[in-house]
């Protein structure tokens, strides 16, 4: 029986998984939006049960993350952590003083929210990443997101809205949303047979909460939220490419790991909706933000990699002339 290439045509897609999934459930919710209701029983919950799925995804992503890291993928890691992170406070400050936990409502901004664009910084495309490295940079720095792994999920963005001084989360909830991140972590490494079988499972669930978020989008805004996407992704890029390019030659890098990480991670559509179901006060801001976080997604996948390329090249072109003048200069004293 002949073969169709549908795993290999979605992945062509920049977060492909992640995307293609989330638009099929939008196309459903708009066009068949009482489908789900009308089938029921499995159905209905594959497509309204984005969140236990997204429970089990990061037990398994948790498992996945090795505690006993280098002094090298702890410092490199660290520090593109801090990075990111703190870009994402910086950013969610001033936003949040301007606009609090409401989305713009009219004009051409309509539907940015600090939640939005904290969401979308604060998540690092860690594919992406360590494929970058492995081609421009060093195998150290591939390592570093093992650090930089631990942005998955709800947590950092919750605690980033409470610097901002924003809607704030009771510790519980707080608690409950590392917690099975840290149940993953427990258990990959007190077990490492543990750890591969769980880790097998982290590609796997992704479609799965893709479809469920995407079921619940209207695709009547995705114009407005496709050319704001756009933006948002430059803005990412930009915001957490500046001090992550910097932050990396501090670290005794060339610069081009941290222009690898400025980059925003398919499962970063996930942390909205995660957000509103914690707190309420952001259920509006969420409906918006995951699509805005999704296009981000898609943006920065294709930006990043030109950027970096670019920045390896510059580096590149550098360490030839640095090794050429010695040359010359021994030719000159012949």
């Amino acid at each position: 029986m002949a073969q169709l290439p549908i795993k290999r045509s979605i992945e062509r897609v920049p977060g492909g998984m992640m995307i293609v999934p989330l638009l099929i459930g939008s196309l459903v919710a708009t066009f068949l939006p009482g489908m789900p209701k009308f089938f029921g029983s499995f159905t209905s919950a594959l497509f309204t049960g984005a969140l236990p799925i997204l429970a089990v995804f990061y037990v398994c992503m948790g498992a996945s993350i090795d505690v006993k890291a280098t002094p090298y993928l702890l410092k490199k890691g660290g520090a593109l952590f801090a990075a990111k992170i703190g870009s994402a406070i910086v950013v969610g400050i001033v936003m949040g003083h301007f606009l609090g936990e409401q989305p713009i409502s009219s004009g051409l901004f309509a539907g940015i929210s600090t939640l939005a664009v904290v969401a979308a910084m604060n998540d690092t495309n860690g594919g992406l990443y360590m494929a970058l490295m492995g081609q421009y940079g060093r195998s150290e720095d591939v390592g570093a997101y093992t650090i930089m792994s631990l942005e998955s999920g709800p947590f950092l963005t919750m605690v980033t809205l409470g610097v901002a001084g924003l809607a704030a989360f009771p510790w519980p909830t707080l608690v409950g949303s590392i917690l099975p991140l840290a149940v993953g972590m427990l258990l990959g490494n007190l077990d490492r047979e543990m750890r591969d079988f769980l880790a097998r499972a982290v590609p796997v669930m992704i479609p799965f909460f893709a479809l469920a978020l995407g079921a619940s989008l209207d695709l009547h805004k995705v114009w407005q939220a496709g050319l704001l996407g756009i933006g948002l992704g430059l803005a990412v890029v930009v915001l957490t490419g500046i001090p992550l390019y910097f932050t990396d030659r501090l670290t005794g890098g060339t610069g081009v790991a941290g222009v690898a990480a400025a980059n925003t991670a398919g499962n970063a559509a996930a942390v909205p909706a995660l957000i509103a179901a914690a707190n309420p006060v952001y259920a509006e801001a969420a409906k918006s933000a995951t699509l805005l976080v999704a296009a981000c997604v898609v943006v920065t996948a294709i930006v990043s990699p030109i950027l970096t390329a670019a920045v390896a090249k510059r580096v590149n072109a550098r360490a030839e002339e640095r090794r050429a003048v010695p040359k010359v200069q021994k030719e000159a004293t012949r």
